[in-house]
């Protein structure tokens, strides 16, 4: 381990999938970011855009088909079973759906403490106190952890799921869209859970998720994905304030605000058709076939797949309209009229 390495580094990370009649899924291509220690980074895109799979590779639940994973300064992409049991004991995962993602044949106490059991750490009263500790830490009470997972709220399966991912510690986590199963008025409590967590335990987070608002409110930077690579990368309040890329203006322009009267007002972006089939990825730039602005990019995003460059400090964008000298056009007048009012 490395303690000025950052967290997690990907670089240019691809992962194919095998199709039927020889085809291949190229679900991401070449993605690459880093993860600062104490760190939320936001990883968005529109469904299929290649999120969770970007997930599951960093976590090697599924294996790369190219590309390098390093945790903590430890290069990981290619450790065997065994060599990367003790690397997970920094690297966890909240997933999506509280429900399935807990053993029902288990009690809560015995899924929070599972981990601890499996590393060795401790056993007997000793463990027994660590699940208590790691209950109370996430709002659940000790008497909880005899019960089941069906006899608990989607918010309560939530926080057992948040537990055991943190009770090892870990300098990583990875969370997949972990409010969007649950109840509109479950979902606040959980992302400030989350943040307040994050916040004392000091562990870096990748978050995966398609809501902007949320996004907003939770991470420090945002990465933006669209069709298995990333478009767009900036701190948060930078990308929110100054987007660039036009999939990201797209995406600010659609998101709702809760003010009615400023929603009514806003002017939207709509794109036309579907996101191309990974099957088949368009040639040059993937975006170029949706994208409003493809008369003015046009024939060179036909033919060339813009890299990200630097636009300013911190901020990648991946379109041949945008320069440091030559931001992209706007999609709408304003780009006030693209985020929530503050």
């Amino acid at each position: 381990m490395t303690t000025d390495a950052p967290a997690l580094e990907v670089v240019d990370l691809v992962k194919h999938f095998p199709s039927k009649h020889k085809q291949v899924v190229h679900a991401v291509d070449g993605v690459s970011f880093t993860l600062a220690r104490g760190e939320m980074l936001g990883l968005v895109g529109e469904s299929g855009s290649g999120k969770s799979t970007v997930a599951n590779c960093v976590l090697r639940l599924t294996k790369p088909t190219s590309g390098t994973i390093r945790l903590n300064g430890v290069d990981i992409t290619s450790l065997s079973r065994r060599a990367m049991r003790p690397m997970r004991r920094n690297l966890h995962m909240v997933f999506q759906d509280p429900y399935s993602s807990l053993n029902p044949r288990m009690t809560c106490g015995d899924i929070v403490g599972e981990p601890v059991r499996l590393h060795g750490l401790a056993r007997g009263r000793a463990l027994d106190a660590r699940v208590d500790t790691m209950f109370d830490t996430v709002g659940l009470r000790s008497e909880l952890r005899f019960r089941y997972p069906h006899e608990l709220s989607g918010g309560q399966r939530q926080r057992v799921g948040l537990a055991r991912a943190l009770i090892l510690g870990p300098s990583v986590l990875v969370a997949d869209e972990p409010v969007s199963a649950l109840d509109v008025s479950v979902q606040a409590a959980i992302l400030n859970l989350l943040r307040d967590l994050q916040r004392d335990m000091r562990f870096s987070c990748l978050f995966i998720t398609h809501d902007l608002a949320t996004v907003e409110f939770l991470c420090d930077r945002v990465a933006v994905m669209y069709l298995g690579e990333i478009v767009e990368t900036a701190p948060r309040a930078e990308l929110f304030k100054r987007p660039q890329h036009p999939y990201t203006q797209a995406l600010l322009s659609a998101a709702l605000v809760p003010d009615p009267v400023v929603q009514r007002t806003r002017r939207h972006v709509v794109l036309e058709g579907d996101p191309p089939s990974p099957l088949e990825p368009p040639s040059g730039c993937r975006f170029h076939t949706r994208c409003p602005l493809h008369a003015e990019s046009a024939p060179q995003s036909d033919e060339e797949n813009p890299e990200l460059r630097e636009f300013a400090p911190g901020h990648l964008v991946a379109c041949h309209l945008v320069g440091r000298d030559r931001p992209a056009p706007r999609l709408v007048d304003n780009a006030a009229d693209m985020v929530s009012p503050a």
